[in-house]
């Protein structure tokens, strides 16, 4: 029987409730990243004149549908969430999955290549919102003082999906055809949509907000250069990232079916990453990101140097995964120093933003590809594209030098720091949560008056 309340369920009922959430984020990851993994067999499989006259040019083209799906969740993170401000969230998450089980669908289904491009663009529109929502609704569920629990647990979905998910679903497509992955992440977001209706109480829609108070922190000119420097800055990771099956296959010189085990490996340091930059971005983001990009730099000359040997390049896809996950948060919590009150687009527009770095990653590896420079210069071009993305970084913080340097410092003291989320209160009186998934994503959401209340905070 469906709860009727967030005052009344019991341990048993809030557990199923984050389980509930923590499969749509579990489909998420799956959906986001399981493309890279079985690029060749939908490249041989929608694109077989190409591949068979150029193997290079035909996996850069099929890249485009990693480029779909990223500018899918570009375009759909801010407008999808201002479109469902004033939509109950039980609801609004539901709607939000439907979307997702439905691009699934269709990206199992198209017949060619030119349907399944525009099929992944849809599959990624409510991917921003439903993060946004499912933090809201955890935050809810857990109740005032457990709040960054509810979050982080909630989240430990996308890091499911990238350490088991991911690998699993690249395997199953491997041996039983590319669809296959997709077919299983319909049925992933299908039953997220049973076990949500069953588990969330229902909610009245959000009073007060509007689509226009959102829109106010564009008013804010470092926003605007943080979100920049986080388009064209962070692209190094997804060039690398987004041709790891072929760089695994044709310059590492590992078996493909041992592709699931690098990319579970690639998991292992997302989440290693995500664990340490909770740390980081309680101490100092500004800091933490002088310290954490050289060693990203690093990262990498030991991926490029090691790229031929098995091992190796297994240890350096690890370590450049960990650090660049590092990034994500510490990134967030910059943007979040600029944005004013509108923490919640804000958060949209920070994955956006790294979603546009995807793309471009993906897109900048593709054009190496089709000029025949081969899958060994994708991991140089990645490690010259951290390079250039430290520089910007670096030039963008001394800019905002002037600025708040330190998220706590906005903040009379950190709280719920459960699992790296921090939740913490603003100069404005606003309480946001920074909390890291396991793909690097990151949600920042507004805390509700309960929540002020049961911390006695002085307005």
């Amino acid at each position: 029987m469906r709860p009727t309340s967030y005052d009344t369920l019991t341990p048993l009922q809030r557990a199923f409730a984050l389980f509930a959430i923590a499969i749509g984020g579990f489909g998420i990851g799956s959906s986001e990243f399981v493309s890279m993994g079985i690029l060749p067999d939908i490249a041989r499989s929608l694109l077989p004149e190409q591949m068979a006259a150029n193997p290079e040019h035909a996996i850069a083209q099929a890249g485009w549908a990693v480029s779909a799906y990223a500018f899918g969740v570009v375009v759909g993170a801010p407008t999808v969430s201002l479109l469902g401000v004033k939509i109950a969230r039980p609801k609004l998450i539901m709607l939000l999955a439907l979307g997702l089980l439905v691009g699934s669908v269709l990206s199992a289904t198209m017949p060619v290549f030119g349907l399944l491009v525009p099929a992944r663009f849809l599959a990624g529109l409510p991917h921003g919102a439903f993060f946004g929502v499912a933090a809201l609704l955890a935050a809810d569920v857990m109740g005032p003082g457990n709040q960054g629990r509810g979050i982080a647990l909630a989240l430990m979905g996308l890091t499911v999906a990238n350490l088991v998910g991911v690998p699993l679903l690249t395997a199953f497509g491997q041996q039983l055809g590319w669809r296959t992955a997709y077919w299983i992440v319909a049925g992933v977001f299908a039953l997220s949509i049973l076990l949500l209706f069953l588990a969330i109480p229902p909610q009245e829609a959000p009073k007060g907000r509007s689509a226009k108070d959102e829109l106010a922190a564009f008013k804010q000119p470092r926003m605007w250069m943080v979100i920049v420097i986080e388009c064209v800055g962070f692209t190094s990771f997804f060039a690398m990232y987004g041709y790891i099956a072929d760089v695994t296959v044709s310059v590492a010189g590992i078996d493909k079916h041992l592709i699931p085990v690098i990319l579970a490996l690639a998991g292992a340091g997302m989440t290693l990453g995500n664990w340490i930059a909770g740390h980081l971005t309680d101490w100092s983001y500004r800091a933490s990101l002088f310290i954490v990009l050289p060693i990203f730099i690093v990262m990498f000359i030991v991926l490029i140097a090691l790229r031929e040997n098995p091992v190796g390049f297994g240890i350096g896809v690890f370590l450049v995964s960990a650090t660049s996950s590092i990034t994500s948060p510490l990134m967030q919590a910059w943007l979040m120093t600029n944005a004013g009150k509108s923490v919640t687009l804000a958060a949209a527009s920070h994955h956006g933003a790294f979603n546009v770095a995807n793309s471009l990653g993906v897109m900048f590896g593709g054009f190496v590809l089709s000029a025949g420079l081969g899958f060994s210069s994708v991991l140089s071009l990645a490690g010259g594209l951290a390079l250039f993305g430290m520089v910007v970084t670096f030039a963008g913080l001394w800019i905002d030098r002037d600025g708040v340097h330190d998220i706590n410092a906005l903040n009379e003291e950190s709280e719920d720091q459960t699992f790296g989320v921090s939740i913490l209160r603003t100069e404005t009186g606003e309480m946001l949560a920074i909390a890291a998934g396991a793909g690097g994503e990151s949600v920042a959401l507004e805390a509700d008056d309960s929540y002020l209340e049961s911390h006695h905070r002085k307005e």
